[in-house]
């Protein structure tokens, strides 16, 4: 048994020392210290030898099996810095050769004005509210003093998903969902897609995004209205800019009007964009009507509030001067370039 041993050991270390892969050092390995090896076969015999025999050669067989373990570590670490050095050498990188450049996409002309109004409002102590795109009838009209048999509906025919939920057509829902779970004063925008049943043409889309804006509290006029929304026209446009409000009925609001701004192309001296005017109309809005206070569980003698809305998509057409809705949708790489 010592001559097998010994012979295990040397043709152990023949074997390992001449390896050049991993596979290799593995077939070493299970050769000699499997549960088939060659070493394994001869431990299996010791019980054959006698009392003297066997402590002796069972220390020398321990001390074969720890020689050829830490022969086959040592090749092991050989084997990886020589894989390591290959791999270094085929991966070398020529530092002088110039990148490939990737192309960056940037912010949506929809998003970049998006963002200069909520940074507006945001920064006249407003908050930003959503709410679900698919609503209750009720939130999207009758909570809005919009009875089913009211004519109002008529210019908002949207896409019914049943009978008492639709997509929503205007981001007002959102309002009445806040003024039922917090209490005055509120102060919110609430930017949001709407839909309706429009065909598409350069003005019009069954998609397109309305920002809205509802403040409620004590003793809230509509020269609060005004100065808010002047606030926002100068930022939006610049210190020279000016509003006018004109009359106008909305179901929700009473008294309502139109906001107009004074053209930032001809500073309000008339031209073609502004159909010779001075001023464009950029937004709805007025007094909530105490109806819709009173439906939200808000007292209407005691608190007041004010609310407006606006299409991002007309904001964004005027800014950058885009005479067509559709080209915001379309995905043109040389149209969203430009901005």
């Amino acid at each position: 048994m010592k001559n097998q041993l010994e012979k295990i050991g040397k043709d152990a270390a023949e074997m390992i020392n001449s390896v050049t892969s991993k596979a290799e050092l593995d077939q070493a390995r299970v050769r000699f210290l499997g549960k088939k090896g060659e070493l394994t076969a001869v431990l299996k015999m010791m019980g054959k030898l006698s009392a003297e025999e066997r402590p002796i050669m069972g220390q020398m067989a321990n001390e074969i099996r720890n020689h050829i373990e830490k022969t086959i570590a040592d090749a092991e670490i050989k084997i990886k810095e020589a894989e390591m050095k290959i791999k270094l050498e085929k991966e070398t990188i020529d530092v002088t050769m110039p990148g490939k450049p990737h192309k960056i996409g940037h912010q949506h002309p929809l998003s970049i004005v998006l963002d200069e109004v909520k940074d507006i409002f945001l920064g006249m102590g407003f908050d930003i509210a959503s709410g679900p795109e698919v609503e209750w009838d009720y939130y999207n009209f009758e909570a809005l003093n919009m009875a089913p048999d009211h004519p109002a509906r008529d210019t908002q025919d949207t896409f019914y998903i049943t009978e008492k939920m639709l997509l929503r057509t205007q981001t007002s829902p959102v309002q009445i969902r806040v003024m039922e779970k917090q209490k005055p004063p509120i102060r919110i925008i609430s930017p949001g897609r709407v839909y309706r049943s429009d065909a598409v043409d350069a003005t019009h889309s069954p998609l397109f995004h309305q920002i809205e804006g509802l403040v409620v509290d004590k003793n809230i006029t509509m020269g609060d209205l005004k100065g808010t929304l002047e606030m926002f026209a100068k930022k939006l446009y610049g210190d020279e800019t000016k509003i006018r409000l004109r009359p106008h009925h909305f179901p929700f609001t009473e008294p309502s009007c139109e906001i107009d701004v004074s053209c930032f192309r001809c500073g309000g001296k008339g031209c073609p964009m502004c159909k010779g005017e001075g001023f464009i109309e950029i937004l709805g809005g007025g007094m909530v009507h105490p109806k819709v206070l009173e439906t939200c569980g808000i007292d209407p003698e005691e608190y007041s509030g004010f609310a407006f809305g606006l299409g991002l998509e007309r904001l964004v057409m005027f800014k950058f001067n885009i005479d067509d809705m559709r080209l915001l949708y379309e995905n043109d790489v040389r149209f969203l370039e430009q901005f």
